[in-house]
């Protein structure tokens, strides 16, 4: 974009654009591709406004507490306010207890709103959350019945109240000036119609600006476009593209812009001092590979790159799950209990018969195995039954286990590997879905991994036992405790549970206590397993292996990137299709926005592994990357 000033032609960057949209009060969307530095320009523009609207306040959303913390140790001021999308949502709804209550109501009643439903009343009456001492609350987990609501309800209750209160509309328009979405590709489309069409509701004036990258939604349920809403209309949203890539060698910006499917072609940095460039100021060539072989070899791949695999920080394998990474990172045991308990899962099925049947029988002071036996027609499926006959023990006790108790227990993978709280300082934020179990166990190994580390200070702030320490030999009493727990051998994770509490480094808090009441049969499980699986997990987690799934590297860079293309029959992601241009238009799209972020995560150098592609793959490979970077190991 250009203007005309005292006669000549200016060229304008994005954030002279972006300004300009918002002195003449347009909402505005920065879109840039990987490596376009589109965080560095949120911040000039929070900057800019802070200084122009000194008396005006901004809030900032963005997907991860990670990346808050990012942008508040950038911007650090008073009229700042950065959140998660659900905190903000959160902090600005929930004083309205009233219409929280009402609108909860009226969406539990509404037969097409299958995510709000409390099914032992129906229809529910208007005073039914009249009597709550805390009123609706906003945690981790749902018990509607108790009026307490999680990530999915909160969304959707609070499209609703935007909506039908029009006055919290202007109230949030009033507190904030200037609200700006970090990430937008990766936020619900029930967020995107609060903010540019319940707004409309509202007379009252601000501004709405995104950040993000089409190609780079990889998430469901997200918006992952602008299309409805861009356009130089008065209501519209002004589109500021950013094309210059800082990160990326030339040989991957060229493969990138191949991939690319919206429109914008990426182009190298016009600043000489980019990451991306030479001493000289020229824009490095890079290396990419696309290798293949029919023995699905890693190990031979990884022979021929000769990368420094051992350098994590700096070279990454990616794959597409964690389920392909387990045994390479040595987490299996965890894995098949979080992602694979037959058990749990047929009593999944049996609550599912309950609910669809509308069965209102007392199960409350049964037992699971009893319950079983009350339906003797609902039996497992032939996965779930191979799962029971090869756990037999684990079975009976399950059986001897309270329904009411039992029933209730959740199990997911997100529970293990979650990675979005990054400290205890997050306690109060809802980003993380860990489990109270895994969170004490990531207490004890932080607590292990900074002594380890010499980084004293921080231990001795995150150990509990700091309340203990009056004079010097308290100190080495620590010393002695915390290195008792460094060298765990074949201790059971239960074993190092109660070691650590016991020497004071970290104690067994009611969470846990509360964990192991309310989910003893997954306790039992887990309890067993060695310690040294569950630092294996804490490494894998915090980015100290080579190993990374395809999803979780969204926003990181490293010099030297591996990228696993695996076609187990995925139902999300296909790429021997994608290669072949075939198959469901929406599977298609997704794996070609993954294959991307995948790509552009290569500072230096990419290497692509395709296990026994066929011509068609071949020739496409060819096309995208050279014929002279295509090599068979076979």
């Amino acid at each position: 974009m250009a203007e005309v000033v005292e006669g000549n032609i200016v060229e304008l960057d994005e954030f002279q654009q972006i300004m300009n949209h918002i002195r003449n009060g347009n909402n505005f969307l920065l879109s840039g591709g990987a490596g376009s530095g589109k965080t560095y320009t949120l911040v000039q523009v929070i900057k800019k406004c802070i200084e122009d609207f000194p008396t005006s306040k901004v809030a900032c959303m963005t997907y991860t507490n990670a990346a808050v913390k990012e942008i508040e140790e950038r911007v650090n001021h008073k009229n700042l306010n950065v959140s998660t999308i659900h905190d903000f949502l959160w902090d600005n709804i929930k004083h309205f207890q009233k219409e929280l209550k009402q609108s909860l109501i009226v969406l539990a009643n509404d037969d097409l709103i299958t995510k709000i439903n409390i099914s032992s009343v129906n229809p529910v009456p208007i005073d039914f959350f009249d009597d709550l001492e805390k009123g609706i609350q906003y945690k981790e987990y749902l018990r509607l019945q108790e009026g307490i609501i999680s990530h999915d309800e909160l969304l959707i209750l609070a499209n609703h109240l935007f909506q039908i209160y029009p006055k919290l509309n202007d109230i949030l328009k009033d507190r904030f000036k200037f609200i700006f979405v970090d990430e937008y590709q990766d936020t619900n489309k029930l967020v995107i119609e609060i903010f540019l069409e319940h707004f409309k509701l509202s007379n009252k004036k601000n501004i709405i600006g995104f950040f993000g990258d089409a190609m780079q939604c990889i998430y469901d349920n997200t918006i992952g476009n602008l299309d409805a809403y861009r356009g130089k209309e008065d209501d519209k949203v002004r589109e500021v593209k950013k094309q210059q890539n800082r990160r990326n060698p030339k040989l991957v910006i060229d493969l990138a812009n191949r991939l690319r499917t919206d429109g914008l072609i990426q182009t190298e940095s016009k600043d000489l001092n980019a990451p991306n460039m030479d001493e000289v100021g020229n824009l490095r060539l890079g290396e990419i590979k696309f290798l293949y072989s029919n023995d699905n070899d890693i190990e031979k791949v990884k022979t021929h790159l000769e990368w420094d695999f051992g350098d994590s920080k700096n070279t990454k394998e990616l794959n597409l799950t964690h389920n392909l990474i387990a045994d390479k990172a040595g987490i299996r045991n965890l894995m098949n209990i979080y992602d694979n308990d037959g058990i749990l899962n047929y009593k999944n099925r049996i609550r599912k018969h309950i609910k669809d049947n509308q069965i209102v029988e007392d199960f409350s002071n049964m037992t699971f195995g009893q319950v079983v036996d009350f339906f003797d027609t609902v039996n497992p499926t032939p996965r779930m039954q191979e799962f029971i006959d090869d756990n037999p023990e684990m079975y009976e006790e399950a059986r001897n286990q309270n329904w009411d108790i039992f029933s209730k227990i959740y199990v997911d993978k997100d529970q293990l590997l979650d990675d979005k709280k990054q400290s205890e300082d997050d306690e109060n934020k809802k980003g993380s879905k860990r489990d109270a179990l895994i969170r004490h166990l990531f207490k004890i190994e932080n607590n292990i991994f900074l002594y380890s580390s010499k980084r004293y200070n921080e231990f001795l702030r995150a150990t509990d036992y700091r309340f203990s320490i009056r004079k010097i030999e308290d100190k080495k009493v620590l010393k002695t405790n915390i290195e008792s727990l460094i060298n765990v051998g074949e201790k059971t994770i239960e074993e190092v549970i109660n070691e650590a509490s016991e020497n004071g480094v970290c104690l067994i808090d009611d969470k846990l206590e509360r964990f192991i009441t309310d989910k003893e049969y997954l306790f039992n499980r887990v309890k067993s397993v060695k310690y040294k699986e569950f630092q294996k997990l804490f490494f894998y987690l915090e980015g100290f292996t080579p190993f990374s799934t395809q999803l979780k590297t969204k926003g990181a860079e490293f010099d030297n990137v591996l990228v696993i293309l695996d076609n187990g029959g995925w139902r999300s992601y296909n790429f021997q299709n994608l290669f072949l241009g075939t198959g469901t238009a929406s599977v298609l799209e997704r794996t070609q926005k993954l294959f991307y972020v995948c790509c552009t995560r290569s500072k230096e150098k990419l290497a692509i592994y395709f296990n026994s592609p066929n011509e068609a793959v071949l020739a496409k490979a060819i096309d995208w990357f050279g014929v002279e970077n295509v090599i068979d190991l076979n």
